[in-house]
């Protein structure tokens, strides 16, 4: 199934799934918040999956579910507005490993995004003032479908709930260019996590070890690899993290990023207000962002 968050017409988020609902109409959003007992968060549904899920999956595939409108006229959040945890992964395809110099991980290297970065479909990313080096990586991004602590590698897809697009947007002189390297700071500034257009559950993507990721700026292509690069795959990220804190339904791990980011280019490529980005990753259809300067206070 693929699932969207989006905005009703009072602007209050709903939950929704996309149908064909004819072989000459494209994807149409239909409402699942009633049928999913009032939930409005793709989060708390996730968490009763096990018990809702199959249900909503057979009036899906009955066509009793209502319709909303078609998919380029539906106002789309993101897939999970706030998750409680976003767990980011650095250096883990082989070949940005070596575009950047840096010599290939022994374990994987982790840092965060706070829930206020992430931003859906159609949503600015916003340059702040107070960078001139943000970057774009376009990323695989995995959501957790039950709780997982403490874990062996071998139970640890049974963990995942799904896959989308994301874009680890970076602030190249806040990451590497302050005392001691500011991870945190250079990735998550407000608007530094779009998502979506859609979640789509695992048994839509039948290996996600095995995903073309590109990215497009103002339509041309910048990136363009495939999963099958990872040097960490997904079970044992899930395992490790899961060795030092609980993750738990509806937490976003994005998995790391190809090569052919813009701070790696002669001359440095990077986001400028009117720049239009795009992530497109096989079966998971295309992330669109529009890039502005952050509005003054």
């Amino acid at each position: 199934m693929r699932l969207v968050t989006y905005l009703s017409a009072d602007r209050s988020m709903r939950i929704g799934a996309l149908a064909n609902l004819g072989s000459s109409m494209s994807d149409r959003v239909v409402d699942l918040t009633d049928a999913a007992e009032g939930i409005r968060c793709l989060r708390e549904l996730i968490g009763r999956w096990d018990r809702l899920g199959p249900g909503l999956a057979e009036r899906l595939r009955t066509g009793s579910l209502p319709e909303v409108g078609p998919l380029g006229q539906v106002a789309l959040a993101p897939p999970i507005p706030r998750p409680h945890k976003v767990v980011c992964i650095g250096l883990n395809y082989a070949d940005h490993a070596a575009e950047t110099g840096a010599p290939i991980p022994t374990e994987p290297v982790v840092f965060n995004k706070f829930p206020t970065a992430i931003i859906g479909p159609g949503a600015a990313i916003e340059l702040p003032e107070i960078s001139s080096q943000v970057d774009y990586e376009a990323e695989l991004v995995v959501v957790i479908g039950k709780t997982a602590s403490r874990i062996d590698r071998s139970t640890a897809m049974d963990h995942v709930f799904g896959y989308m697009c994301g874009h680890d947007v970076s602030a190249r002189d806040w990451q590497k260019g302050r005392p001691g390297g500011q991870w945190l700071l250079g990735k998550t500034f407000d608007t530094f996590g779009p998502t979506g257009p859609f979640l789509a559950t695992k048994d839509e993507i039948p290996d996600p070890h095995a995903l073309d990721v590109r990215f497009r700026l103002n339509g041309r292509e910048l990136q363009s690899s495939n999963t099958r690069q990872f040097i960490f795959p997904i079970d044992q990220l899930i395992a490790h993290l899961s060795n030092v804190f609980t993750l738990e339904p509806g937490d976003l791990l994005f998995t790391g990023t190809p090569p052919g980011v813009g701070t790696a280019r002669k001359p440095p490529v990077y986001l400028q207000p009117g720049d239009t980005a795009e992530v497109e990753i096989d079966g998971l259809g295309v992330l669109v962002n529009p890039v502005v300067s952050r509005p003054a206070k």
